[in-house]
C-alpha cells in the first residue's frame, strides 16, 4: 500500500510539472496584414502581407512575404527578417517587442526597419525607412493577424 501511495504521488507530480510549461508564443505565429503611415497622415505608404512563425531563440521565420503597394525603393527580390521577445503569454494573449526588416533587392540599399509591441492580434509602433535618394521616410504602422 505505502508503495501504491508513492507511485501515485510520483504520478501526480509529473503530471503537474508537465502542465504550462510551454513559453512558445504560438500566438504570433500566422498570417498578418500591415499598413504604414506616413507622418503626415493620410494614404498608406506602404502595405504589405506576410506569414511569420517564432524560433526558439526569438527571431522569426518570415515567409511569403508580399509587398502590395507599388515604390520604386522596392522593385523586386526583397528580403525580410526580424525579431520577437515575449513579455507575457496571459489568457491566450501574446505580448511582446517586435522587430521586423526589409532590405531591397533592387534597387538595393535601400531599408525599412518597424519598431513595436505586439499585444494579441495587433502589433504597432514606428517605421523607418533609410536609403538612397526618395527613398526615406516615418511613421506609424499596425499589422493585424488574419
Amino acid at each position: 500500500m505505502k508503495y501504491f501511495a508513492l507511485a501515485a504521488l510520483l504520478i501526480a507530480s509529473l503530471s503537474v510539472v508537465g502542465c504550462g510549461s510551454k513559453s512558445n508564443p504560438a500566438n504570433i505565429d500566422g498570417n498578418w496584414n500591415a499598413t504604414l503611415t506616413g507622418n503626415g497622415g493620410g494614404s498608406p505608404a506602404f502595405t504589405f502581407g506576410t506569414s511569420l512563425s517564432v524560433n526558439s531563440d526569438g527571431s522569426l521565420s518570415v515567409s511569403n512575404f508580399s509587398l502590395s503597394t507599388n515604390s520604386p525603393c522596392f522593385v523586386s527580390g526583397e528580403t525580410a527578417s526580424g525579431s520577437f521577445t515575449l513579455s507575457g503569454n496571459f489568457s491566450g494573449q501574446v505580448n511582446g517587442k517586435f522587430g521586423f526588416s526589409v532590405l531591397s533587392g533592387s534597387p538595393a540599399g535601400n531599408t525599412l526597419t518597424l519598431n513595436g509591441t505586439a499585444s494579441g492580434n495587433t502589433i504597432s509602433g514606428q517605421w523607418s525607412l533609410t536609403g538612397s535618394s526618395g527613398c526615406t521616410g516615418s511613421g506609424t504602422f499596425t499589422m493585424t493577424k488574419m
